[in-house]
């Protein structure tokens, strides 16, 4: 094996990483305007889609643990964009709700998506593209750490 294969740009997982690193710096200047950070808007975005789910559900949607998730949560109701409640069905459940201020956000996030596709470079069929090819490797990499 050659000392190629350890060289930094030829890294695959690296240029993800970067990548991850490079949208952030776009997103932020455009989610401090709304109050968020990025893993709040992608919470904020799942309950845009459908209000009052589990907290179960919603890191399961961010891949992210619940350990993880509850502070996050926790700013998100101190902001007052969501509320968090017991669920009626079953009390060790938590129930995401969007407040007012949380529903009302929705119609000025609206402009973050064409920033971030103008951003990209890409029109939409190569972004459609590309982002399947990384759902792709994000499975095979999961089915991968399964086998293992």
């Amino acid at each position: 094996m050659s000392n190629e294969w350890l060289h930094l740009d030829n890294q695959l997982c690296f240029a993800v990483y970067s990548t991850g690193h490079a949208f952030t710096r776009v997103y932020k200047p455009l989610l401090d305007a709304l109050g968020l950070t990025y893993p709040q808007y992608l919470v904020m975005m799942i309950l845009w889609e459908q209000d009052g789910q589990t907290v179960g559900d919603v890191g399961e949607r961010l891949f992210l643990e619940s350990s993880t998730l509850t502070p996050l949560l926790k700013r998100l109701e101190a902001a007052g964009f969501v509320e968090r409640r017991r669920s009626l069905e079953d009390q060790r459940q938590v129930r995401l709700y969007l407040t007012e201020a949380g529903q009302a956000l929705q119609t000025k996030a609206q402009s973050v998506p064409p920033c971030i596709l103008s951003a990209t470079g890409l029109d939409l069929p190569e972004l459609a593209a590309l982002k399947a090819e990384i759902i792709r490797l994000r499975a095979s990499l999961a089915a991968a750490v399964e086998r293992a």
